[in-house]
């Protein structure tokens, strides 16, 4: 009985244990493969490989749906369930501004670099009468925080004390103890919305010498400042100044130069550049064009994307008849 009991037990185990992968292998739901790649011009020098953004990847029948690569040049194409990894591909690409190229591959896990062909490269140059663009410059403003100097103020104030009194000890006395002194004050305010920068006392009439300003409350601005100062002799005169300034926003004027590599033009902004414009010169005539949103001139093709950093790329390929000098 305790060998056939044992018998038993081990078949019943495995029998279990075969039920169970049988479930999980059941349960699975087959994950579809996504095949991703980046689109770049086709260059001998790396540095004129630049990103293609817009271009219209098929793979037939075997994706859910085509894709566009993005302006990066990043691109992804998800299959249908079934198509598994080594099954033939052909991966269409098909830009209106270069060579359609057909990509005869498998389904395989890594990643797709796929280089095109610029029609114009494919033109005998001697067709080809191009408007040379050249100089050109990036313009754009950003919203800051400034101050501005809308006036100053000025005020004296005197200290009213005689001089070659012995202190003995009745404060307020000189600095060394000897005399009986005397202390005053003034404050300023330089109104709602504004703060003083620059502020400056001294003594102007009387036996300065033998005067102080009190303290160092001047150097830390704000709306309102004060200062005092001390006496160890006969009246005197002091004054005080500072600068008024008010903060508020205003759009301060920018401009860089962009990297030109071949048959690219490329530049970078911050995210929160506005008024977007690019001067250039057109066959020696310098004119501005702007970029609206929809990033359009009329001589060259443009795209963005945003970096991790919260940059934004800009990256731009002439139109037919116009060329980067």
């Amino acid at each position: 009985m305790t060998h056939k009991l044992q018998a038993w037990l081990g078949g019943l185990t495995a029998f279990v244990l075969i039920a169970v992968i049988l479930a999980v292998i059941r349960g699975q739901t087959p994950r579809p493969v996504t095949i991703r790649g980046a689109v770049l011009v086709q260059s001998a020098d790396p540095h004129k490989q630049q990103p293609i953004g817009g271009v219209s990847i098929s793979a037939g029948d075997l994706a859910i749906s085509d894709a566009k690569s993005d302006p990066s040049g990043l691109f992804s194409l998800t299959l249908h369930t079934l198509i598994r990894r080594g099954h033939p591909i052909i991966l269409s690409f098909r830009d209106p501004q270069y060579r359609p190229l057909d990509l005869n591959d498998f389904v395989s896990n890594k990643l797709y670099v796929v280089h095109l062909v610029p029609l114009a490269a494919a033109l005998p140059t001697s067709d080809q009468k191009k408007v040379k663009v050249t100089n050109v410059r990036v313009r754009y403003a950003m919203k800051a925080m400034t101050e501005l100097n809308v006036g100053s103020a000025v005020k004296t104030f005197d200290v009213k004390n005689n001089g070659n009194v012995p202190c003995n000890g009745q404060r307020p006395c000189s600095p060394d103890g000897r005399w009986k002194a005397n202390t005053g004050s003034a404050s300023l305010d330089a109104g709602a919305g504004n703060v003083f920068r620059d502020a400056r006392a001294s003594c102007i009439a009387g036996p300065c010498p033998f005067t102080k300003i009190d303290g160092d409350h001047l150097s830390q601005g704000g709306q309102v400042i004060t200062v005092s100062a001390l006496d160890w002799s006969d009246a005197a005169t002091f004054l005080v100044e500072a600068e008024v300034f008010r903060s508020m926003m205003s759009q301060i004027e920018h401009s860089s130069y962009p990297v030109i590599f071949g048959e690219g033009l490329s530049f970078t902004l911050p995210s929160a550049a506005e008024s977007i414009s690019i001067e250039a010169d057109l066959d020696g005539n310098t004119i501005i064009f702007p970029v609206g949103p929809s990033l359009f001139l009329s001589w060259a093709s443009c795209d963005a994307a945003t970096n991790s950093d919260e940059g934004r790329v800009y990256r731009c390929t002439p139109k037919p008849g116009y060329s980067f000098q």
